[in-house]
Order: C-alpha cells, then structure tokens, then sequence
C-alpha cells in the first residue's frame, strides 16, 4: 500500500511537516506501507516554513527597511540545493508590521527588493513569492528601487520609493538594476484576480484595509494607472489588465513588468514546487487537512486544492483535522471523501493546541482510520 500526506499546518500546534510524520507514524503502527509526507501551504503565511522544512532548506534572517521605512527584522528560506528562495513579502513590508497606524502613500516594498538582492548575493536564481497580505500600495517602485531600477520626474530628479511618487514619475531606467535579474526566475504566489487599476483594481478594492481613504482613492488609482502608462512607454509592455497586476498595492504588475514574474495561484505553486503530483500517481491513499475544516476549506484553501488533484488520479481522499464544522460537507463535494477530526474528548483548548497532546491525537486518529481500511483490504483478499 503506498499512502501520501500532504496536510497543512495545524496553526499554533504542529507544522505542515510535523503532522504529516504523526500521520506517518498513525499508519505504520497498523500496518506495513510504503508512505511519503509532503509539505503543504497555499502560498501565504506558514508557506516559508512548510516549504523549508519539507525541502531541507534554512532559514535567514535579515534587516530590511519595513513598510515605514524602520529598520526591522525578516526572514526567508533558503534552498541551498536548487538555488531557491522562499519569500513571503509580507515579511518585510506586511500590514501586520503597521498596526493601527496605516499610511498607505508613505508605505514601500523597498524592503522586499532588499530580501531579494540578499538572496541573489547568496546564488539564488529561483525565487517562489507569496504576495499576500500587503500594506503597501506602491506599485512595487520601492521593491524594484532595492532592486536597482531609477525612477525620475520630468526635471531628472530621482524619485523617492512610495505611492505619493507614482503621479511624479516621468522617466525610468532599468540602467542600474542588478545584472544577475536577467538570471533569476520568479514564481509569484498569488490568489488575487484583480487588474492594476480601475474600480476592481488595486486601489479600490485593497486600498481601504491599508488605510485609503474616500478622498485619495481616485487621485491614487490615476496616479497609479499614470505609472502604468510610463511603464508600457519604457518597458514596450503592458500588464495593467493583466489577471492579479493588482495584487499587494500592485506588487504583481512590478513582478509582470519588470521581473517577467509568473503568476500562479499558491497552492498550485506549492504543489508543483514539491513535486506532489508525481508521487500521487500511483498512491491508494491521499490524505490531507488542516486546523479547522469547514466551508471556508471548500472555497479553494490547500486541502481542497489537494484533494482536486487526487481525484485527478481517482484517488481516495481523507482529511483530517483539528476541529471540523458543521458546513465542513461542503469539502466532500470537493473531493475529501471522508473527515476525521483528531479530537477524542472534550478539553480547554490551549490543552489541545500543545504540540504533544495535537501529535497524539493525530496518531491515535490515524491508527483507527488504518485499522478500518486494513479491515477492509483484508476482506478483499
């Protein structure tokens, strides 16, 4: 029997990586398998530590300038072996980082171009991004500042890295960006299906959460469409229509135009990065799962985007999970066939959450869902 795990992380209890072992761990005190754990995220919080842990990578920590321009601390992962960063640019310029203090013409990427330089200077020539929770809305000139690229108003002046330059800028030149680009290939996690401008564009639909308000929402979305139009002049290209250009404050459209980015959605990015659909080919079982499954995991979250590509082999699919809800049969619609959550008494839930006591509730799950297939099998020979 060959069974692959590739479960998300439970949040504050175990990684993708750790409950995907005790699940391994459920099933070989059963029986005898051939079974392969895999790493799991969707391409946004958590995906630098599942994909580094699974991949065997480490992690490095850095001083970037933050979204407002303080010096602070990031981190990302680093693949030796393939030449890979992992990165999620929140990490550097994330509305977590602002608190309630949301300044959305003052905020910069820069600190994003400034983990990606790091990574080139290290030999990285492959990079995966996830663009999620942005608290920026600066078209990306502060990244591709970092990076090297020089922005100029009509008077030659250079420019600053932040959205109240994008109505200024008049002249771009890519003369100074680091040579090793040419070399690199980027790979953008991304959920997002929003055109740069417009009243679906970036501006309009993520700008109020970063703290755009009624008054500037207009006077910005045209500054960042007049940035759009100087990009195409220079750049011969333009993305501002382009699915997902107006992810992160238009951090997508800078990774289209300048970086020849691909966009992809994040947990097919994942997927393909740890090369999943291969060793599911031949796989009797398929399991998956996270925290809490409910109708928000139906909607597309990773264990859904798993069992999608299972039932692409005719794979049985089993989830299982911290706690589950009520609207949680939406996922068997979705391709989880069954459900487990791993729960076996009513606790507090700080207790449940500790590493050790959610490891031995997914061992123990595990073993009684293996003992029922192992039931089965048998009965078949």
């Amino acid at each position: 029997m060959k069974v692959v795990i590739a479960i998300d992380s439970l949040k504050g209890s175990l990684t993708s990586i750790e409950a995907g072992k005790a699940i391994k761990e459920g099933i070989l005190n059963v029986i005898d398998a051939e079974v392969i754990v895999k790493p799991l995220a969707d391409g946004g919080e958590g995906t630098t530590e599942a994909l580094v842990e699974g991949l065997g990578g480490e992690i490095v920590e850095i001083f970037v300038m933050g979204p407002q321009k303080d010096k602070i601390k990031a981190a990302y992962g680093y693949i030796e072996e393939s030449k890979t960063a992992i990165i999620e640019m929140a990490a550097a310029a994330g509305i977590m980082l602002v608190g309630e203090e949301k300044n959305p013409m003052e905020a910069t990427t820069y600190g994003v171009g400034e983990m990606i330089k790091d990574a080139i200077n290290r030999g990285c020539r492959n990079f995966i991004i996830g663009i999620g929770g942005s608290a920026t809305n600066d078209g990306g000139i502060g990244m591709l500042t970092a990076l090297g690229f020089d922005f100029y108003d009509n008077n030659g002046n250079k420019l600053g890295i932040d959205a109240k330059e994008l109505r200024k800028i008049s002249i771009i030149s890519p003369e100074n960006a680091m040579p090793e680009l040419s070399e690199c290939h980027f790979k953008i996690a991304c959920d997002v299906t929003n055109q740069l401008c417009g009243e679906n564009g970036a501006t309009y639909i993520y700008g109020p959460q970063k703290g755009v308000t009624e008054e500037i929402k207009e006077k910005l979305d045209k500054d960042m469409a007049h940035y759009a139009k100087v990009t195409k002049k220079y750049l011969n290209n333009d993305y501002s229509e382009t699915s997902g250009a107006g992810a992160a404050g238009g951090l997508g459209f800078a990774f289209l135009s300048y970086l020849h980015g691909d966009l992809q959605p994040g947990i097919e990015l994942v997927i393909d990065t740890v090369k999943l659909e291969e060793c599911m080919k031949d796989a009797d079982y398929v399991i998956t799962g996270e925290g809490c499954l409910d109708k928000q995991t139906a909607m597309g979250k990773a264990p859904v985007g798993i069992a999608k590509l299972a039932k692409k082999y005719d794979k049985t699919v089993i989830a299982l999970a911290g706690s589950v809800t009520d609207d949680a049969v939406k996922c068997n619609e979705n391709g989880i066939d069954a459900y487990f959550p791993i729960l076996s008494k009513v606790i507090p839930l700080h207790e449940a959450m500790k590493k050790e006591t959610a490891r031995k509730n997914m061992v123990k799950t595990t073993e009684q869902i293996f003992r029922l297939i192992a039931a089965v099998e048998s009965k078949k020979r």
